[in-house]
């Protein structure tokens, strides 16, 4: 896995939660939900990248 690629999907996935958090007002609801959703998966395997490459990193 190219750690370049890691790096910038996970800066884009914790930019995207933290927009959703911050305009949580303007958008409309059933976009919301849907965004939430998938801003949460796309949170989740970021964390897994993260813990994926510290156990490569030990070895």
């Amino acid at each position: 896995m190219d750690g370049s690629i890691s790096v910038i999907f996970i800066i884009l996935a914790f930019s995207l939660g933290l927009i959703l958090i911050l305009k949580k007002d303007t958008i409309p609801a059933p976009l919301k939900k849907w965004l939430a959703i998938s801003s949460l998966v796309m949170i989740a395997f970021a964390f897994f990248i993260i813990i994926y490459s510290l156990f490569k990193l030990g070895t």
